[in-house]
């Protein structure tokens, strides 16, 4: 059987330099393409990704305007993205704590601490662009 792999999750952000400056310098991920598409309005697939973890990224994507999207669309977006409802990334690591130390300490702003929860330690941070991010350690599945 052939294996499928995931490659790529998808966040929107209102700007993608400040994406990257959060996701490189405050986070800690890499650069893993930057590539701008004059042949389509200039669209830049910008991804990133944590290092040691060299086949999954996370795309950060502008939101598009016409004709990807209508106006309408483009602000129900853009509605849901400042409620942290647009999207959620998901990471794990060993040590919450020392994870949420290090990354305050660069000056991520956590909206939860970590605290035990039925599945595993878990804390929560939004990206500039008002995305909802998990840091955790899961102790089931």
């Amino acid at each position: 059987m052939t294996t499928v792999r995931v490659a790529n999750a998808q966040l929107w952000v209102h700007d993608q330099e400040e994406a990257l400056d959060f996701w490189t310098n405050k986070v800690g991920f890499e650069v893993r393409s930057d590539i701008s598409m004059p042949e389509l309005g200039d669209f830049r697939w910008l991804a990133v990704g944590a290092p040691g973890q060299e086949d999954f990224a996370i795309a950060l994507l502008a939101i598009p305007g016409a004709p990807v999207m209508d106006d309408n669309t483009k602000k129900q977006v853009e509605d849901l993205m400042a409620k942290g409802f647009a999207g959620s990334v998901f990471l794990n690591t060993d040590d919450v704590q020392a994870a949420y130390e290090e990354l305050r300490g660069r000056g991520v702003e956590f909206t939860e601490a970590p605290s035990e929860r039925p599945y595993g330690i878990d804390s929560e941070f939004r990206d500039p662009s008002g995305n909802t991010i998990r840091l955790g350690k899961p102790t089931v599945g």
